[in-house]
């Protein structure tokens, strides 16, 4: 007997009446057998109803952010395969029997589509330059195995869904996806996909400047958290360097006079070298710590069985 995968296509929305029916309906006729939700967070242009009549099932979080409807789909719903896509119809529903075919044959847990540009007019201004600057520090700190950091196009085991902490409130949820698979080295690939611009009467809900901060402010809370070793002893080494400037002229003074005119001076400059060298304790601790936390979040990933294979 030939087994199928259950596929659950998610999609999360707001206010996407004028693109929602047709991404619907291509993922139902590129994945015929899969079941697709739409978990509305909010919309009060008529999408659920537009979502429902395509043959969705709808479902809603009144939690605000993508971030949110996302733990709530990843905890709701059941399935061995899960493919996650924006309901902006930007993306490219038939390559989608593509993305988790190599899922499965490379037995892997994530697959990413990478964004490849139809139309300059797809990625609006500054979002191109802020993905690479983003995708570039979760590089340089995680690794370099994702080039399109921010995608919403993606395919994941169900092992990958189920140990997902999903901590994230908005748009950063892409980044925590990606960073959750580069902590713990989880097997991954990148595949090109097409992208395009969204309808007209369809608006984008990511905000360039506040949502980019908040997600580089993520950021440096997940290197904080998970690279603590890296991130204090670089704290020491400024807080160090700025101790030993302030008293390099108090100690030309106490070597030309035996005096040390500038005592407050002399205890700053004591007190940051004290803060040094506690930030780099600090580190030692944590990094201790964030080890143990690994080997948990690693083992929880273990314990949850893979079902998009036929047992051998």
């Amino acid at each position: 007997m030939n087994w199928q995968p259950k596929v659950a296509v998610l999609i999360p929305c707001l206010n996407e009446a004028a693109a929602i029916e047709r991404v619907i309906r291509d993922f139902l006729a590129a994945l015929p057998n899969a079941l697709v939700f739409v978990y509305d967070n909010g919309s009060s242009d008529g999408t659920v109803d537009v979502a429902r009549k395509a043959g969705a099932i709808v479902r809603s979080e009144p939690l605000k952010g993508k971030g949110n409807v996302v733990r709530r789909m990843f905890a709701d719903v059941e399935a061995d395969i899960y493919v996650l896509v924006d309901g902006d119809d930007t993306y490219d529903a038939q390559c989608a029997p593509h993305l988790i075919r190599r899922l499965i044959v490379d037995s892997l847990d994530m697959v990413c589509g990478a964004r490849e540009e139809e139309s300059r007019l797809a990625y609006r201004r500054g979002h191109r330059f802020g993905n690479r600057l983003l995708t570039g520090l979760v590089a340089r700190f995680f690794g370099e195995r994702i080039s399109d950091m921010l995608s919403g196009y993606r395919v994941m085991s169900r092992r990958f869904v189920k140990s997902f902490p999903a901590l994230a409130s908005g748009f950063e949820t892409e980044t925590e996806l990606t960073v959750h698979a580069l902590e713990l080295r989880l097997p991954i690939a990148e595949v090109s996909t097409p992208y395009r611009e969204r309808p007209q009467a369809s608006s984008s809900k990511l905000r360039t400047i506040p949502d980019g901060i908040r997600i580089m402010r993520l950021i440096l809370r997940l290197v904080r958290e998970e690279r603590p070793f890296e991130f204090f002893t670089v704290l020491a080494a400024l807080l160090a360097l700025v101790a030993v400037g302030i008293a390099v002229p108090i100690i030309g003074d106490y070597i030309r006079t035996g005096l040390v005119p500038r005592l407050p001076t002399a205890v700053l400059s004591t007190g940051l070298m004290l803060l040094s060298f506690l930030s780099f304790t600090c580190g030692l601790i944590l990094s201790t710590v964030t080890r143990g936390r690994m080997e948990s979040k690693r083992l929880h990933y273990l314990s949850i069985p893979i079902r998009f294979r036929d047992p051998v």
